[in-house]
């Protein structure tokens, strides 16, 4: 087979039987520095059109590394370009299939160029269609920075690499000690990769994705009938406290929980639900991983970390581009205590508080465990803009820990003063019911009882409208 028919068996394997259309299939280079002939360019090494997903139009190009190794020059780049230019005139998702060599020395400048044109055109599509990047093979050099501008990105497991210096190149290392441009280095070290799987799943996780996304960020039309019961029980959901990925899927209508970002920060669960049929973006702090036995797999501490700021920043900086509501689940008490954390943390923390208080959407946070001190207030509190906060009857909202606080309070007295006035600080300040006693907290409700209030949250705020004062953009 083909590199070429294999750049196009991607698109096929991608959309909906039949439904691709192609543009620009006759495009070739121009130049013709070192020899360059017009028959060894065909389409230029890329191809490009749109079909549909389900029935909903997306423009798709892929690049075909049987052509100069799919590297890209100054016609590949004006293909991609083009389509662009017509999924913002047309409000349609755009996904780019990569496995390219990186710039095409050939044609030096115009590459380069290109290169700069691409980048232009995801900066203006940037929250007005949703981009994804699937990569195939190499995505190097400059090369890289088209997923880091894209809304979402997936890589196959095995032959695909992704990076900005190779493996080799980096000082002190080389690929066999650490390989730096894996899928697997890239998906759990940077914040670049939301899903790695083998090409088979590739196509169907971005298919699952394209069809809970709007189509742009006008399109009010991405509601579902929603056959599962509104008020469906949800029984033993506190038992899964620890792990808001479980709670996700409990809640949704029909389980359904696409998440983003799957193996980075996972102390911070980030990823789209169905409440009655519409998309809402959720958000959640882990302590734990639990395997197939419901063994505790993996544990985190319930301090935000710097990364999961930054993770769930991102993500609700997407979800009110789209006009996504957004969930958030509290269940975290300070922030990371290492030395990259204070290195980054309170800048991290201040793009999380950014993110969610800007936010217009509707917002709704639910309180799961315990939410203490400023990690509480800027996990979406009422503080910050939060619509409607539920909590679980026996979360804990306060500002520390009781037994903590006790011995600050009562320093230097004996353990029986200490003890004493732990249990009174429990009861008079960390009891959720003090909260609501104060207006932060407006329901408490039966973990059972979840969905149905969330989706009652939803439906009210529908209508939401949230005006800020007049300015170009904030700067955080």
């Amino acid at each position: 087979m083909s590199s070429s028919s294999q750049a196009r068996q991607r698109i096929n394997a991608l959309l909906d039987e039949n439904s691709f259309v192609e543009i620009g299939a006759l495009v070739t280079a121009r130049n013709t520095d070192f020899n360059l002939k017009q028959e060894e360019t065909p389409s230029d090494g890329v191809v490009t059109g749109y079909g549909v997903i389900d029935g909903n139009l997306v423009y798709v190009y892929s690049q075909d590394a049987s052509v100069l190794g799919g590297s890209i020059g100054e016609m590949h780049a004006k293909k991609i370009v083009r389509l662009y230019e017509l999924a913002i005139k047309t409000g349609s998702p755009v996904i780019g299939m990569i496995d390219s060599a990186g710039l095409r020395l050939q044609e030096a400048t115009d590459a380069l160029n290109g290169f700069g044109e691409i980048y232009l055109k995801q900066v203006e599509a940037s929250g007005v269609v949703p981009q994804i990047t699937a990569i195939f093979g190499a995505c190097g050099g400059g090369l890289a920075l088209i997923p880091s501008i894209t809304d979402f990105t997936f890589m196959e497991s095995e032959k695909a690499k992704l990076f900005v210096n190779s493996p080799n190149a980096l000082d002190g290392n080389y690929k066999e000690k650490c390989d730096t441009s894996s899928a697997k280095w890239q998906a759990t070290e940077t914040e670049n990769v939301d899903v790695v799987t083998d090409e088979e799943s590739l196509y169907a996780e971005i298919r699952e994705l394209v069809s809970i996304l709007p189509s742009n960020n006008e399109d009010g039309d991405t509601y579902q009938e929603c056959s599962d019961d509104l008020n469906r029980a949800c029984e033993n959901l506190d038992g899964a406290t620890a792990d808001p990925s479980i709670i996700a899927r409990q809640i949704s209508d029909n389980g359904v929980f696409f998440e983003t970002k799957r193996e980075y920060a996972r102390d911070m669960v980030t990823g789209f639900i169905r409440l009655n049929g519409a998309t809402v973006g959720f958000v959640g702090n882990r302590t734990a991983v639990f395997d197939e036995n419901g063994k505790e797999a993996e544990k985190f501490s319930d301090k935000l970390s710097a990364h999961a700021c930054n993770k769930a920043a991102e993500f609700v900086n997407f979800c009110d581009a789209f006009d996504l509501p957004v969930l958030t689940l509290t269940n975290a008490t300070g922030f990371g205590t290492t030395k990259c954390d204070e290195k980054h943390v309170a800048k991290a923390a201040g793009r999380l508080v950014f993110a969610l208080a800007n936010a217009t959407v509707p917002k709704v946070n639910l309180i799961t465990g315990k939410a203490f001190g400023s990690a509480y207030v800027i996990m979406n509190s009422k503080a910050i803009g939060a619509d409607v906060t539920i909590s679980w009857p026996d979360a804990q909202v306060g500002t520390m820990d009781a037994n903590l606080a006790a011995k600050i309070m009562c320093d230097g007295k004996d353990a029986e003063t200490v003890s004493k006035a732990a249990a009174e600080y429990a009861a008079l300040q960390n009891n959720v019911k003090s909260a609501a006693a104060r207006g932060y907290v407006d329901e408490i409700v039966e973990p059972a009882d979840t969905r149905k209030y969330v989706i009652g949250a939803f439906e009210m705020l529908f209508t939401k409208r949230d005006e800020r004062p007049a300015k170009k953009h904030g700067t955080v």
